[in-house]
């Protein structure tokens, strides 16, 4: 019956042809050389910036790059070690494609650069890790809470034993703390803050550009520990056809179908991405009693169109659907079994639908001055239990962002300026309690960049929203970037941000436990009868890169501040058997430091290292304790070796450091646990094999060494009892994981 259901959804969807488009204030094209064949072939990690400016970027896998255009010139310049610089007057509605010729010809040597998988600019004035796909196919990645086993910045963990839930954090700080957006679009908030991660595959993923701390004012007021854009792959760019299948010990099977066609006149592009996940085999490694993984389905429909005019006109729009199914808990857990002691269970159902659409227009008299539309709009249901729990959410939002780029007298003074507006409509029920809101919140911001030279870049962004239960609040952002010389790059931003706290949906890990949550919020018809989280986040960062024996490399240093004035508590201190939600009465921080290096030891061998360090403290009652299940230490590691064969071999190594264990020391000793976790090493592994650059087998195991968390569920033997809790998560809930799979292009 799986099989048959696997191929109808091939065949249903097989055939479909179809569509994406770049912001109005961008320019794109591509950069090849001449092969000795005849052939065009692309030329990746190209350096492509304005000429006089600091402002540039570099070429993708496939040669393609892709800029904000600046009012100082038009004038691009094409960097390549080994090649001739090139020199390009940008014409408004084209996209160049730029034919690079080498410096030098030397008999019988070739001239190679190979791209970095990650990639920090030294020319914008916010730090941003710029994650490529190559990166993203170094572990196994099937969608986005899986992109991060080989970032020393994320880490992600597990909501609980029982769920499967995926969770990242960033500066010690959860999740939600983090703004995800999808090509600069806000995404998944609210009802999708967790689960949202699940719904973007990973081979639909072109890029992810990630940042620490405050971000732009353009992109809202919610960023506080950082910003996550998700660029996916682009119907003008994107292969024809992408197939990718996976499967993995755990008996979970994946497939992702992606088509792309360009019409022939070259304006239009389509795209259909499909995604399809089964997880059927109910396993039990540990012997608790329980899944070690709910059995699950998953089926994501994405489909989107792009046009690009002779005449400046920009215009893209897109659909999404996704369906998911999840069903946990002990292994005699039958349906008609739930919400009853017969056994404990955990059924998820999330129906979700999504469209957006952007609209901008470029002057091609001043290609400086552009203007832009974002619209989006989502529903989002989801009816669930967890053992005598029962939560059913609805969420409907929608977003609008209109964008007006130019110059003040002249190109050394840039702004942007628009209106912004946010709806989210929530219907919660929890058991016999409903939480209901509507929030409304339109906004207007103006942010200036300042470039006096190539040495220094001060952005400063201001907005002001009203909100219609909080009142008026003011956001201010500012991002100093200083190079004092030409391989050295000092930031520093800072900025305020504020969100509302969707404490349910985010914190769904409580909910698998016997835990009696309490509310104590006040009467005023606020969300839960909270007021907003507020956080000032204060960073600074170096990029130092290198050059020793012939090979690149770079250390990066940074330290981010977060201090909370405002922020919801989730204490589980009080006593094993409740969760408290209540509004802050003290101090709550975040310290982070993080030093990385990145070499290339030795030819075609990469290595990446690094340490963190994190002191994040909040007020619990009285006591100003360490963040649970939190290491203060972490260290990474992770070599990437390529053959010119094509053959890739990747290893990591994770070691975290001791985390505190919320207090358990009231319940009976057999139900007890210590405060504190031991530290422990993870390793992953990956080794691939590309023909023809059509065709790659992979294959590749998680925690080599198979540690486990022993007895990550509490009173698993007792599940309806006070004491029983699975949220209580501090290590690997699986031992050793092998997975293999296949991918195949059509160019």
């Amino acid at each position: 019956m799986k099989q048959r259901k696997w191929l109808l959804f091939l065949l249903l969807f097989a055939p479909y042809w179809g569509w994406a488009q770049a912001a109005p204030n961008q320019v794109s094209g591509q950069v090849v050389e001449n092969s000795e064949d005849g052939k065009k072939e692309p030329l990746v990690g190209v350096n492509v910036y304005w000429a006089g400016t600091t402002m540039g970027t570099s070429s993708n896998a496939a040669g393609r790059f892709q800029l904000e255009r600046t009012a100082q010139t038009n004038q691009l310049v094409f960097s390549y070690v080994g090649y001739q610089n090139d020199t390009l007057t940008i014409v408004p509605g084209e996209e160049p494609v730029v034919v690079l010729s080498a410096s030098v010809e030397l008999a019988g040597v070739d001239v190679v650069k190979r791209q970095k998988t990650t990639t920090v600019s030294m020319l914008n004035s916010i730090k941003v890790e710029q994650v490529g796909e190559k990166e993203l196919l170094k572990a196994a990645c099937c969608n986005l809470s899986e992109s991060f086993e080989t970032s020393p910045s994320i880490d992600v963990s597990f909501t609980d034993a029982v769920t499967g839930t995926r969770q990242i954090q960033m500066l010690g700080l959860a999740g939600p703390y983090v703004q995800m957006t999808r090509e600069n679009i806000p995404d998944m908030r609210g009802l999708s803050s967790l689960y949202g991660l699940q719904f973007i595959p990973g081979t639909w993923i072109e890029s992810i550009q990630l940042n620490k701390g405050t971000g732009s004012v353009v992109n809202g007021y919610e960023s506080i520990a950082g910003q996550i854009n998700v660029e996916l792959r682009k119907p003008e760019e994107a292969e024809r056809l992408y197939l990718n299948l996976f499967a993995n010990t755990e008996s979970r099977l994946e497939a992702n179908l992606n088509l792309a066609h360009r019409f022939k006149n070259e304006k239009w592009s389509t795209a259909l991405l499909l995604h399809g996940k089964d997880n059927s085999s109910k396993l039990d490694h540990n012997h608790d009693g329980f899944m070690d993984m709910p059995i699950s389905d998953t089926y994501t429909l994405l489909n989107r169109w792009k046009y690009f005019g002779d005449d400046g006109l920009r215009f893209q729009a897109g659909v999404k659907g996704t369906t998911m199914n999840n069903q946990g808990g002990q292994m005699e857990f039958r349906p008609e079994d739930a919400l009853t002691t017969n056994a404990w269970g955990m059924d998820m159902k999330i129906r979700r639908l999504e469209g957006w659409a952007k609209l901008g227009k470029v002057f091609e008299a001043y290609p400086w001055r552009s203007v832009g539309l974002q619209l989006a709009g989502s529903t989002h249901k989801q009816d669930s239990y967890f053992g005598l729990n029962r939560y059913d959410a609805r969420q409907q939002s929608g977003y609008a962002n209109f964008v007006y780029q130019s110059i003040l007298g002249n190109t050394r003074h840039e702004f942007k300026t628009g209106l912004s507006f946010q709806y989210d409509h929530f219907d919660e029920q929890l058991n016999d309690t409903t939480f209901n809101r509507e929030e409304t919140v339109p906004g207007a911001y103006f942010e200036y960049s300042y470039l006096p030279s190539e040495q220094l870049t001060v952005v400063a962004g201001l907005r002001a929203d009203y909100h219609n239960l909080f009142g008026v609040f003011v956001t201010p952002r500012l991002h100093i970037r200083y190079a004092p010389f030409e391989q050295t790059v000092i930031r520093l931003a800072a900025g305020r941000g504020q969100r509302t706290a969707s404490i349910l949906a985010e914190n769904t890990g409580v909910l698998a436990s016997s835990r009696q949550l309490i509310f104590q919020g006040q009467n005023n018809g606020n969300p839960y009868g909270f007021g907003p989280e507020v956080a000032w986040n204060l960073g600074l960062n170096l990029t130092q890169k290198f050059m020793l024996d012939y090979r690149e490399g770079a250390v990066s240093i940074d330290f981010y501040r977060t201090d909370f004035s405002k922020q919801v508590i989730l204490d589980l201190e009080q006593s094993p058997q409740q969760a408290l939600f209540y509004e802050l009465n003290g101090e709550s921080y975040s310290n982070s430091f993080q030093a990385q290096l990145d070499y290339e030891v030795l030819r075609r061998l990469d290595m990446r290292l690094a340490y963190r360090w994190f002191d994040v403290k909040t007020t619990y009652g009285d006591q100003l304790l360490q963040k649970p299940l939190q290491a203060t230490h972490r260290a990474f590691l992770n070599f990437g070796y390529e053959t010119q064969n094509h053959w890739k071999l990747d290893y990591t190594l994770n070691w975290q450091g001791e985390k505190r264990i919320p207090y358990t020391g009231s319940n009976p000793e057999n139900y007890r646990l210590a405060g504190h976790s031991p530290d422990f090493f993870l390793m992953n592994a990956q080794i691939s094999k590309t023909w023809n650059e059509r065709f790659e087998l992979y294959v590749g195991m998680e925690n080599l060494a198979g540690y486990k968390q022993p007895n990550p569920i509490l009173a698993s033997d007792q599940p309806f009892s006070p004491y029983f809790d699975s949220s209580l998560v501090w290590g690997p809930i699986f031992g050793r994981k092998t997975y293999f799979g296949l991918r195949f292009k059509l160019h």
